[in-house]
């Protein structure tokens, strides 16, 4: 199947347990495909955990969640080197963090330490325990929950470390409707734990997302795109709203997943547009507003519209 088909089939299939979530859980497929990471921001309730799920289980993926706590030591996620008194010898039981998709719940939660472990899983595909590099399997997908309304016992995550996020989706409450559908569903015998008995099938293999993955390798981005990506990043680091702009790292975030969302589009090319859908997911966790614009009423999604409306739009 091409990189469209696959997307469409994906999102058919997702329809059957998912109400009103379509653009988060595009956005989650359009990072799985990219190979980058995602963190998710939501109050409680919001489906989530879900999302993750049956993202897993329509691609055929591992899964596994890890409740972050402030007592988690990174050997909790990572695992360790554990004493055999019938053998005399150490073998290595590994942490949740061998999966192909792991759900990190409340990860700002976690102290740093722990924050940091699951960072060099994340850049570098592998961990480390005791000396031994250990890499992780294919695709390895991390998505991190964090809720927006809690700072209390909560170690916020270090620019760096935010950095190595791909995208940053902000899951809204649902509209009226959606939530009576919702509930209709849940009054019809639909349970969110019982994903096996809701009808959702396995749609693609991880071979066949890694033929998606090269598929997307041979997408066209001419000059004036790549021109356009640069100014967005050059114009964010000159805002007088921000202290801090995008990184040379959101741009590459950027340009990939254009690449990814033009082949989901059924393109062989980025345009204008897929670049423009993706700059907010893609920037809102890299820049940090100036207090004074926080006063005004600014967000980072209204500064990058900003920054968008004095950047020249490539014919």
């Amino acid at each position: 199947m091409t990189v469209q088909q696959t997307a469409q089939a994906i999102r058919t299939e997702a329809n059957k347990v998912l109400v009103g979530q379509e653009e988060p859980f595009a956005l989650l497929l359009v990072a799985l495909l990219s190979g980058g990471h995602v963190l998710l921001e939501g109050v409680p309730g919001t489906a989530k955990t879900l999302m993750a799920k049956t993202l897993a289980q329509l691609v055929q993926a591992e899964f596994k969640r890890v409740q972050f706590t402030p007592d988690l030591m990174p050997s909790d996620v990572v695992g360790t080197q554990v004493y055999e008194m019938g053998t005399g010898q150490f073998h290595l039981r590994k942490g949740p963090i061998f999966t192909q998709v792991l759900l990190g719940d409340e990860i700002n939660r976690a102290p740093a330490k722990t924050q940091s472990a699951l960072l060099e899983a994340m850049e570098e595909r592998q961990v480390t325990i005791e000396g031994q590099r250990l890499p992780l399997p294919e695709p390895f997908f991390v998505l991190a929950t964090q809720n927006p309304v809690e700072y209390e016992g909560t170690y916020p995550l270090p620019e760096a470390q935010l950095d190595r996020f791909l995208f940053k989706i902000q899951v809204e409450y649902a509209p009226q409707p959606v939530e009576v559908e919702v509930l209709r569903r849940y009054h019809r015998g639909f349970d969110a734990r019982q994903l096996n008995q809701s009808g959702l099938r396995a749609v693609v293999t991880p071979e066949a997302l890694a033929a998606c993955r090269e598929e997307i390798r041979g997408v066209q981005v001419d000059d004036g795109i790549l021109n356009y990506i640069a100014n967005i990043a050059q114009e964010s680091r000159k805002s007088l709203d921000l202290v801090l702009g995008g990184s040379p790292r959101a741009s590459i975030a950027l340009l990939l997943t254009s690449k990814a969302y033009a082949a989901m589009q059924g393109r062989a090319y980025v345009v204008p547009d897929d670049v423009k859908s993706l700059v907010r997911p893609v920037y809102r966790h890299r820049i940090i507003l100036k207090p004074e614009a926080e006063v005004e009423g600014l967000n980072a999604d209204t500064a990058i519209g900003r920054i968008l409306a004095r950047v020249e739009v490539p014919r």
